[in-house]
């Protein structure tokens, strides 16, 4: 069984071969979908007449800050939109594939973060209201199994729900390595627009756990992420996370075969 994050990033850039390669790894594993969005999310906020805003954290991530507003918009562009055309997109190439969002039977539940440490314009900690942003803290795993086992192909996006049952937005990466470890996949997959981790310039293939936690403070904006996201999964028991470039042919085979890509285990 394989989670497959897709990237905001790749989701309009995806290899023309991308959809006819999941279908040939559904027929061999059970898959997962989880998507991105973030650029398309973006493009609404501003249609919308409202100026996106993104908040940098002491360690060095950047995410989006969500008021209440971002996260209507955000709720509607991601389970609207681009699940709808993500799902269109596998029924057209006989993938009979279930939309859902992290809301619908509690599939992702988070708690609502009440202040958020950012990094101010003058390079100082602050603290500001944690607005509609969630930790994840369960996911539905035996929904997810249960819509496995009647042969459907879950597309889940990352929107949660809050105790007080708020929709908040969550990191993409982060639910996919969530919903892996929970669920018990193999292997978490991320999907992006370049091949993988890369340090000066040269593609790093493999890593340890241990030397990825080591490493992440010095990762760039987007990738370290992906490796948080990596090393969260494996230590909730999945056995290898892969980061691979989603623009390459057949990339889904391609990375699960270890070409092109970075793959992290736990040794």
């Amino acid at each position: 069984m394989i989670t497959i994050k897709i990237g905001g990033s790749v989701v309009n850039d995806l290899h023309p071969s991308v959809v006819a390669d999941i279908k040939k790894v559904v027929e061999q594993e059970e898959v997962i979908l989880v998507h991105g969005g973030g650029k398309e999310v973006t493009k609404v906020t501003e249609q919308l007449g409202k100026e996106p805003r993104f908040v940098v954290s002491p360690s060095g991530v950047k995410s989006r800050y969500t008021d209440l507003e971002t996260a209507e918009i955000f709720t509607m562009v991601m389970s609207g939109r681009i699940s709808k055309t993500i799902v269109r997109m596998l029924q057209k190439n006989g993938i009979n594939a279930v939309g859902l969002s992290g809301i619908d039977g509690k599939i992702i539940q988070a708690d609502r973060k009440k202040k958020l440490i950012i990094m101010n314009e003058k390079g100082r900690k602050q603290s500001i209201d944690g607005g509609y942003t969630g930790k994840i803290t369960h996911v539905n795993a035996s929904l997810i199994k249960s819509i496995l086992e009647q042969g459907y192909t879950p597309v889940i996006s990352p929107i949660a729900i809050s105790e007080e049952s708020d929709f908040l937005n969550v990191d993409g990466d982060r639910a996919a390595a969530n919903i892996a470890g929970q669920v018990k996949t193999d292997k978490v997959l991320f999907l992006t627009n370049v091949d993988g981790l890369l340090i000066d310039e040269k593609l790093v293939d493999t890593l340890t756990l241990a030397k990825a936690k080591e490493i992440l403070p010095q990762i760039g904006f987007g990738m370290e992420k992906k490796i948080l996201a990596a090393t969260e999964a494996l230590e909730m028991g999945v056995t290898e996370a892969i980061i691979a470039n989603g623009q390459r042919e057949n990339p889904i085979s391609s990375a699960i075969a270890h070409n092109h890509c970075t793959v992290i285990k736990n040794e």
